[in-house]
């Protein structure tokens, strides 16, 4: 029975990556001890290498040049994760805030809609309303315009 491998790095960054600069593959049960301290350096010399090669700076661009998963910088190394995106100018806190102001945003102007919406209806009712009475008046003079209606003098 042939034993199972599962990669290092995510499955996207092996299509993007050539064949001999991909992170090697692991065998099932076989487990790499990491000193955390030599995984933050790793991490820091990986975010330099892709400065000084000009490329873009991402989490997984950072993971991929220090031969671990995205997932590792945000679950064990948020700080370093936090670092990256202000790096990029997206801290998580901004983005946060900026999507709570959106959505804040967003809300009023649902309320707004709402109450116009509101309105228009109560208008096209009115109007509907109107728009009844002054069709069976109209049909009234045409049919006393044409002859066939007489009409009758209201009784005192």
């Amino acid at each position: 029975m042939k034993k199972k491998t599962i990669p290092v790095a995510s499955k996207v960054a092996q299509k993007v990556l050539p064949r001999e600069e991909r992170p090697s593959v692991l065998k099932r049960g076989t487990r790499r001890l990491r000193d955390r301290d030599k995984t933050r350096e790793d991490l820091a010399f990986a975010e330099l290498r892709l400065k000084n090669k000009g490329a873009k700076l991402s989490i997984t661009a950072v993971a991929l040049e220090a031969g671990v998963t995205p997932a590792l910088i945000h679950n064990t190394y948020p700080d370093v994760a936090e670092a990256i995106r202000a790096q990029i100018g997206k801290s998580a806190r901004q983005a946060r805030e900026s999507t709570s102001a959106e959505l804040v945003k967003a809300k009023t102007r649902n309320g707004e809609l709402r109450d116009e919406l509101k309105t228009a209806l109560a208008d096209l009712r009115r109007l509907s309303s109107k728009n009844e009475t002054l069709r069976q008046e109209l049909a009234a003079l045409k049919a006393m315009g044409s002859g066939k209606v007489v009409v009758l003098a209201k009784r005192k």
